[in-house]
């Protein structure tokens, strides 16, 4: 925590870890959103700054990249996430689970490890993915 020229603590930038249960919660929300194609519920999980990491891909940076990222450019549709783990350490929640669904019109069932991490008001700020697959 860093401290004003007085030497009071500095509470506007202080570290502050959200409630895991919360954070959880968020996270579910994610995929239930993303399943049902709900942009507009899913958007509101996301900071205005997000940075979505997807190794191998430009980074998708910004609430308006991301929007098209799911409206346009998403390789995969029609499917359902099943979260196997979500484990929750600070303000990151890590989640196992599968996908199965389609991509690029061929059946696809793959396994997934997603990192989220939330700022000081629980929005998701950044998220990484990682699968088995090249593109996602």
């Amino acid at each position: 925590m860093t401290s004003d020229s007085d030497g009071t603590p500095d509470t506007a930038s202080a570290d502050v870890t959200p409630d895991p249960e919360r954070l959880r919660e968020t996270v579910r929300r994610y995929y239930e959103r993303v399943d049902a194609d709900d942009y507009d519920g899913l958007l509101s999980l996301f900071a205005d700054d997000v940075v979505y990491d997807r190794p191998g891909q430009d980074p998708i940076e910004g609430k308006d990249d991301l929007e098209r990222f799911y409206r346009e450019d998403r390789p995969l549709s029609g499917g359902e996430h099943e979260v196997l783990a979500i484990a929750v350490d600070g303000d990151t929640a890590a989640v196992r689970g599968t996908f199965g669904g389609r991509q690029g019109g061929e059946l696809v069932a793959f396994g997934f490890a997603d990192f989220h991490t939330v700022d000081a008001d629980g929005l998701i700020a950044h998220r990484v993915t990682y699968t088995d697959r090249d593109t996602v």
